[in-house]
């Protein structure tokens, strides 16, 4: 493994995605699959042992430079000022011949105060930042992951592939491997393959469900839901479920404020379309109702990046509160 002059890292934001990729590409250095192994520590802040992160990082190196050891979610165990006291010492001492990458989930309205990135950036060690991309900035983040992948996609095609999937790096980076592959890498992606390929019918399930839901009919919503969970896991699923409902409650505030189907179109910045789609079923739904869906869903968020409960579970379980 290769030694650089930042042997602490701090990763953090709300894009998942590119956290997982940045780790990915750092515990690429290892050349030797078997010296990978034994130079690698994963550890989770919240349920490892006391002496687990210091044994990790006071280990020496096995035929290499440096050990990596990936720290996630310190957060979750250095809650009050005294233990963050102590976790800050110990990163003071932390020696060269490990590589301390530390991934924390921060919500880009608290990263100015957040504990630990304020300390990284007083103490100078490396600090990336991974908020997820908004919804204007999407296209060209689309544009530049089809360079990443070794392919091209034009202007119209990058924007409508962003009204789709919305602020989702995750789904996008999935449906732009599709795309490419669907033109052979040959040529650029076009907006008529995009809507060629999957994720139009996937948005279309999506609507229908919807649909399903506001007229009470469990079966049917029942039956959508288990058909896209066949043709895509849950996760693939889940940033157009949420997508979908969050353009529900921003439709139903315009149509609660007097506006109309073109101001809803301005509000939600997403094609004419998708726009009349969102306003019409919006009118089925009370905003009490949608903010209690909305609120829900990030439970279900929640409990699935932590392991409470299986996404697919929670989906099933949300769609039969829903119509009953």
């Amino acid at each position: 493994m290769a030694k650089t002059d930042a042997h602490m890292i701090l990763l953090y934001g709300n894009d998942e995605f590119a956290m997982r990729r940045r780790v990915d590409q750092l515990s690429a250095v290892f050349s030797d699959p078997t010296s990978a192994a034994m130079n690698t520590a994963r550890l989770e802040a919240r349920t490892m042992a006391e002496d687990d992160l210091n044994n990790a990082v006071n280990a020496m190196p096995f035929l290499a430079e440096q050990r990596l050891v990936l720290l996630s979610g310190p957060s979750a165990r250095y809650s009050s000022p005294p233990t963050r006291k102590k976790f800050f010492a110990f990163l003071e001492q932390v020696p060269p011949t490990a590589r301390l990458v530390i991934t924390e989930a921060v919500d880009p309205r608290e990263e100015e105060k957040h504990w630990l990135v304020k300390w990284a950036r007083k103490a100078g060690i490396g600090v990336e930042r991974c908020m997820l991309p908004t919804q204007a900035e999407m296209p060209r983040w689309i544009s530049k992951q089809a360079g990443a992948q070794g392919g091209q996609i034009e202007s119209s095609a990058a924007a409508r592939l962003a009204e789709m999937v919305g602020p989702a790096p995750q789904q996008a980076a999935q449906e732009i491997t599709k795309l490419l592959t669907y033109v052979n890498w040959s040529r650029p992606i076009t907006a008529k393959d995009v809507q060629a390929v999957s994720i139009v019918t996937a948005e279309a399930g999506i609507f229908d469900l919807v649909d399903a839901l506001a007229l009470g009919n469990g079966k049917a919503a029942q039956k959508l839901l288990r058909r896209m969970l066949e043709d895509d896991d849950a996760f693939s699923v889940w940033p157009m479920i949420i997508r979908q409902f969050r353009l529900l409650l921003l439709a139903r505030e315009v149509i609660d404020q007097g506006g109309s189907e073109a101001d809803a179109a301005q509000v939600l910045g997403v094609h004419p379309f998708v726009a009349k789609k969102a306003f019409g079923q919006a009118r089925r739904f009370s905003l009490a109702t949608l903010e209690k869906i909305y609120h829900r869903l990030l439970e279900m968020d929640a409990a699935a990046k932590t392991g409470r409960m299986p996404l697919d579970v929670s989906l099933d379980m949300l769609v039969v509160e829903l119509s009953t």
